[in-house]
Protein backbone atom coordinates (compact mmCIF):
# COMPACT_ATOMS: atom_id res chain seq x y z
CA UNK A 1 0.00 0.00 0.00
CA UNK A 2 1.48 3.10 -1.02
CA UNK A 3 2.46 5.17 2.56
CA UNK A 4 3.59 8.58 3.03
CA UNK A 5 6.79 8.46 1.34
CA UNK A 6 5.27 7.11 -1.67
CA UNK A 7 2.55 9.43 -2.04
CA UNK A 8 5.27 12.50 -1.42
CA UNK A 9 7.29 10.60 -4.66
CA UNK A 10 4.07 10.81 -6.32
CA UNK A 11 3.63 14.30 -5.57
CA UNK A 12 6.87 15.55 -6.10
CA UNK A 13 6.99 14.10 -9.29
CA UNK A 14 3.93 15.46 -10.86
CA UNK A 15 3.86 19.03 -9.07
CA UNK A 16 5.72 20.68 -11.19
CA UNK A 17 4.94 18.90 -15.13
CA UNK A 18 1.12 19.62 -14.46
CA UNK A 19 1.59 23.49 -13.05
CA UNK A 20 -0.55 25.65 -15.02
CA UNK A 21 -1.80 23.31 -17.49
CA UNK A 22 -4.90 23.66 -18.68
CA UNK A 23 -7.48 20.29 -18.39
CA UNK A 24 -9.49 19.92 -22.26
CA UNK A 25 -11.57 17.03 -20.78
CA UNK A 26 -11.53 14.25 -18.14
CA UNK A 27 -12.64 10.46 -18.96
CA UNK A 28 -13.94 8.59 -16.24
CA UNK A 29 -13.27 4.83 -17.27
CA UNK A 30 -14.70 3.22 -13.85
CA UNK A 31 -17.25 5.23 -12.22
CA UNK A 32 -16.57 3.37 -8.74
CA UNK A 33 -13.22 3.03 -6.78
CA UNK A 34 -13.58 2.55 -3.31
CA UNK A 35 -15.64 5.42 -3.48
CA UNK A 36 -17.90 5.98 -6.33
CA UNK A 37 -16.18 8.76 -8.38
CA UNK A 38 -18.31 12.14 -8.36
CA UNK A 39 -20.77 11.92 -11.88
CA UNK A 40 -19.89 16.04 -12.50
CA UNK A 41 -16.02 15.49 -12.06
CA UNK A 42 -15.63 16.27 -15.79
CA UNK A 43 -17.75 19.07 -15.61
CA UNK A 44 -15.95 20.68 -12.44
CA UNK A 45 -12.87 20.71 -13.84
CA UNK A 46 -12.94 20.68 -17.75
CA UNK A 47 -11.24 24.05 -18.63
CA UNK A 48 -9.55 24.76 -15.51
CA UNK A 49 -5.64 24.93 -15.08
CA UNK A 50 -4.24 23.10 -12.44
CA UNK A 51 -2.54 25.05 -9.63
CA UNK A 52 -0.42 23.81 -6.63
CA UNK A 53 -0.25 19.97 -5.64
CA UNK A 54 -0.08 18.89 -1.95
CA UNK A 55 -0.23 16.39 0.36
CA UNK A 56 -2.41 15.75 3.70
CA UNK A 57 -1.20 12.38 5.21
CA UNK A 58 -1.75 9.53 2.54
CA UNK A 59 -3.73 11.62 0.53
CA UNK A 60 -2.92 14.24 -2.54
CA UNK A 61 -4.66 17.72 -2.93
CA UNK A 62 -4.25 18.49 -6.53
CA UNK A 63 -5.54 22.16 -6.41
CA UNK A 64 -7.23 23.50 -9.72
CA UNK A 65 -8.69 27.01 -10.78
CA UNK A 66 -11.93 25.45 -9.77
CA UNK A 67 -11.17 23.36 -6.77
CA UNK A 68 -9.68 20.57 -5.63
CA UNK A 69 -9.00 17.08 -6.67
CA UNK A 70 -8.24 14.54 -3.65
CA UNK A 71 -6.56 11.06 -4.77
CA UNK A 72 -6.10 8.96 -2.14
CA UNK A 73 -3.91 5.60 -4.04
CA UNK A 74 -5.14 2.91 -2.10
CA UNK A 75 -3.58 -0.28 -2.44
CA UNK A 76 -1.90 0.12 -5.88
CA UNK A 77 -2.69 3.12 -7.29
CA UNK A 78 -0.48 4.98 -8.96
CA UNK A 79 -0.43 8.88 -11.55
CA UNK A 80 1.64 9.30 -14.24
CA UNK A 81 2.13 11.51 -17.06
CA UNK A 82 2.10 10.82 -20.24
CA UNK A 83 1.72 11.98 -24.11
CA UNK A 84 -1.94 10.98 -25.55
CA UNK A 85 -0.92 8.93 -28.33
CA UNK A 86 0.81 5.65 -25.50
CA UNK A 87 -1.97 2.79 -25.46
CA UNK A 88 -3.81 2.77 -22.61
CA UNK A 89 -3.01 -0.03 -19.72
CA UNK A 90 -6.08 -2.34 -18.38
CA UNK A 91 -6.00 -0.67 -15.26
CA UNK A 92 -5.81 3.26 -16.06
CA UNK A 93 -9.21 4.76 -14.61
CA UNK A 94 -9.71 7.92 -15.33
CA UNK A 95 -7.39 10.04 -17.84
CA UNK A 96 -7.02 13.91 -17.43
CA UNK A 97 -6.75 15.19 -20.85
CA UNK A 98 -4.26 18.11 -20.76
CA UNK A 99 -2.87 20.85 -23.20
CA UNK A 100 0.00 19.99 -25.33
CA UNK A 101 -1.61 16.28 -25.92
CA UNK A 102 -0.50 15.31 -22.34
CA UNK A 103 -2.26 13.21 -20.27
CA UNK A 104 -2.49 12.45 -16.59
CA UNK A 105 -3.64 9.31 -15.88
CA UNK A 106 -4.80 7.16 -12.60
CA UNK A 107 -3.93 3.50 -12.45
CA UNK A 108 -5.21 1.10 -10.07
CA UNK A 109 -5.89 -2.69 -10.51
CA UNK A 110 -7.00 -3.50 -6.87
CA UNK A 111 -9.57 -0.26 -7.48
CA UNK A 112 -8.98 0.29 -3.78
CA UNK A 113 -7.72 4.02 -4.24
CA UNK A 114 -9.92 7.05 -4.06
CA UNK A 115 -10.78 10.18 -6.65
CA UNK A 116 -13.16 12.93 -5.39
CA UNK A 117 -14.06 16.59 -5.23
CA UNK A 118 -13.57 19.90 -2.94
CA UNK A 119 -14.78 23.10 -3.52
CA UNK A 120 -12.75 25.47 -2.84
CA UNK A 121 -14.93 27.24 0.39
CA UNK A 122 -12.23 27.04 3.15
CA UNK A 123 -13.84 24.10 4.86
CA UNK A 124 -12.07 20.77 5.25
CA UNK A 125 -12.91 17.98 3.40
CA UNK A 126 -14.79 15.11 5.38
CA UNK A 127 -11.82 12.91 4.55
CA UNK A 128 -8.76 15.21 6.39
CA UNK A 129 -11.01 15.90 9.42
CA UNK A 130 -9.67 14.54 12.41
CA UNK A 131 -5.86 13.70 11.14
CA UNK A 132 -3.08 14.22 13.77
CA UNK A 133 0.42 16.06 12.47
CA UNK A 134 2.53 15.35 9.76
CA UNK A 135 5.58 13.51 11.02
CA UNK A 136 7.76 15.20 8.85
CA UNK A 137 6.86 18.61 7.75
CA UNK A 138 5.93 21.81 10.10
CA UNK A 139 6.99 19.35 13.65
CA UNK A 140 10.40 18.97 15.58
CA UNK A 141 11.23 15.74 16.23
CA UNK A 142 11.02 17.27 19.61
CA UNK A 143 7.40 18.01 19.31
CA UNK A 144 6.65 14.95 17.74
CA UNK A 145 7.78 13.19 20.79
CA UNK A 146 5.88 15.31 22.94
CA UNK A 147 2.73 14.85 21.41
CA UNK A 148 3.10 11.28 20.61
CA UNK A 149 3.60 10.80 24.43
CA UNK A 150 1.14 12.77 26.00
CA UNK A 151 -1.81 11.47 23.61
CA UNK A 152 -0.83 7.95 24.44
CA UNK A 153 -1.31 8.29 28.49
CA UNK A 154 -3.58 5.51 29.17
CA UNK A 155 -3.54 3.97 26.45
CA UNK A 156 -3.25 0.16 25.91
CA UNK A 157 -2.88 -0.36 21.80
CA UNK A 158 -0.09 -1.78 20.80
CA UNK A 159 2.66 0.82 19.99
CA UNK A 160 2.48 -0.21 15.93
CA UNK A 161 -1.33 0.36 15.76
CA UNK A 162 -1.11 3.56 18.05
CA UNK A 163 1.41 4.65 15.30
CA UNK A 164 -0.98 3.51 12.00
CA UNK A 165 -3.79 5.57 13.78
CA UNK A 166 -3.66 9.08 11.33
CA UNK A 167 -5.82 10.98 14.46
CA UNK A 168 -2.70 10.76 16.13
CA UNK A 169 -0.07 11.43 13.33
CA UNK A 170 -0.55 11.57 9.75
CA UNK A 171 0.22 8.72 7.53
CA UNK A 172 3.44 6.60 8.82
CA UNK A 173 2.24 3.23 7.52
CA UNK A 174 2.99 -0.37 9.02
CA UNK A 175 6.64 -0.42 7.08
CA UNK A 176 7.65 2.86 8.34
CA UNK A 177 6.19 2.27 12.31
CA UNK A 178 8.16 -1.37 12.28
CA UNK A 179 11.37 0.28 10.78
CA UNK A 180 11.53 3.33 13.11
CA UNK A 181 10.54 1.10 16.15
CA UNK A 182 13.50 -1.46 15.31
CA UNK A 183 16.01 1.78 14.98
CA UNK A 184 14.60 3.29 18.30
CA UNK A 185 15.02 -0.04 20.16
CA UNK A 186 11.12 -0.65 20.96
CA UNK A 187 8.85 -3.43 20.66
CA UNK A 188 6.20 -2.89 18.49
CA UNK A 189 3.91 -5.12 20.24
CA UNK A 190 4.55 -2.84 23.33
CA UNK A 191 1.77 -1.24 25.30
CA UNK A 192 1.84 2.13 23.67
CA UNK A 193 1.06 4.02 26.61
CA UNK A 194 4.02 2.40 28.67
CA UNK A 195 6.49 4.07 26.52
CA UNK A 196 8.40 6.23 28.57
CA UNK A 197 8.75 10.39 27.46
CA UNK A 198 12.30 9.66 26.67
CA UNK A 199 12.03 6.73 24.51
CA UNK A 200 9.19 8.54 22.45
CA UNK A 201 11.82 11.52 21.55
CA UNK A 202 14.11 8.88 20.25
CA UNK A 203 11.15 7.21 18.29
CA UNK A 204 10.22 10.70 17.14
CA UNK A 205 13.88 11.36 15.76
CA UNK A 206 13.88 7.57 14.44
CA UNK A 207 10.30 8.28 12.44
CA UNK A 208 11.40 11.33 11.00
CA UNK A 209 14.70 10.08 9.96
CA UNK A 210 13.18 6.67 8.65
CA UNK A 211 10.65 8.72 6.30
CA UNK A 212 13.41 10.87 5.11
CA UNK A 213 15.26 8.41 3.90
CA UNK A 214 11.73 6.56 2.00
CA UNK A 215 11.63 9.72 0.27
CA UNK A 216 14.91 10.59 -0.77
CA UNK A 217 14.97 6.67 -1.85
CA UNK A 218 11.89 7.26 -4.11
CA UNK A 219 9.56 4.83 -1.31
CA UNK A 220 9.19 1.28 -1.16
CA UNK A 221 7.86 -1.06 -3.87
CA UNK A 222 6.95 -4.74 -2.68
CA UNK A 223 4.38 -5.30 -5.98
CA UNK A 224 2.29 -2.27 -7.85
CA UNK A 225 3.46 1.14 -6.59
CA UNK A 226 5.70 2.93 -9.22
CA UNK A 227 6.27 6.97 -9.55
CA UNK A 228 5.04 9.09 -11.72
CA UNK A 229 7.71 8.12 -14.87
CA UNK A 230 6.85 4.27 -13.91
CA UNK A 231 10.00 3.88 -11.85
CA UNK A 232 9.84 1.76 -8.53
CA UNK A 233 10.99 3.20 -4.88
CA UNK A 234 14.42 1.83 -3.09
CA UNK A 235 13.84 1.75 0.00
CA UNK A 236 13.11 -1.54 0.63
CA UNK A 237 16.63 -2.36 0.20
CA UNK A 238 17.39 -0.51 3.59
CA UNK A 239 14.70 -2.44 5.21
CA UNK A 240 16.15 -3.96 8.63
CA UNK A 241 13.49 -5.62 10.02
CA UNK A 242 10.00 -5.79 7.54
CA UNK A 243 9.60 -8.63 5.39
CA UNK A 244 13.17 -10.19 7.27
CA UNK A 245 11.23 -12.52 9.47
CA UNK A 246 14.07 -15.69 9.89
CA UNK A 247 16.71 -13.14 9.12
CA UNK A 248 19.66 -11.96 11.32
CA UNK A 249 18.98 -8.71 13.20
CA UNK A 250 22.11 -6.51 12.29
CA UNK A 251 22.54 -5.07 15.60
CA UNK A 252 22.54 -8.23 18.01
CA UNK A 253 22.23 -11.20 15.34
CA UNK A 254 18.93 -12.25 17.17
CA UNK A 255 16.56 -13.63 14.73
CA UNK A 256 13.92 -11.49 13.67
CA UNK A 257 10.29 -12.65 13.95
CA UNK A 258 6.97 -11.73 12.73
CA UNK A 259 3.75 -11.65 14.41
CA UNK A 260 0.40 -10.91 13.20
CA UNK A 261 -1.60 -8.22 15.21
CA UNK A 262 -5.01 -6.51 13.77
CA UNK A 263 -4.13 -8.41 11.11
CA UNK A 264 -1.42 -6.92 10.31
CA UNK A 265 2.29 -7.99 9.77
CA UNK A 266 4.76 -6.74 13.07
CA UNK A 267 8.56 -7.77 12.63
CA UNK A 268 11.06 -6.99 15.61
CA UNK A 269 13.71 -8.44 17.33
CA UNK A 270 13.34 -10.12 20.85
CA UNK A 271 17.01 -9.47 21.45
CA UNK A 272 17.18 -5.88 21.02
CA UNK A 273 13.74 -4.31 21.13
CA UNK A 274 12.39 -3.98 24.73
Amino acid sequence: MPELPEVETTRRGIADLIRDLQIESVEVRRPKLRLPIPEDLAGCLEGAHWQETRRRAKFLLIDSTRGTLLVHLGMSGSLRITDSTQELRKHDHIIWNMQGDRQLRYHDPRRFGIVTWAESNGEPHPLLQNLGPEPISGISADDLGEHLFRQSRGKKKKLRDYLLDGRIVAGVGNIYANEAAWRSGIRPDRACGRVSRVRYQQLAEEIQQVLQVAVDKGGTTLRDFVNPEGEPGYFQHSFEVYGQDGEECSRCSREIVREVVSQRSLFFCRGCQR
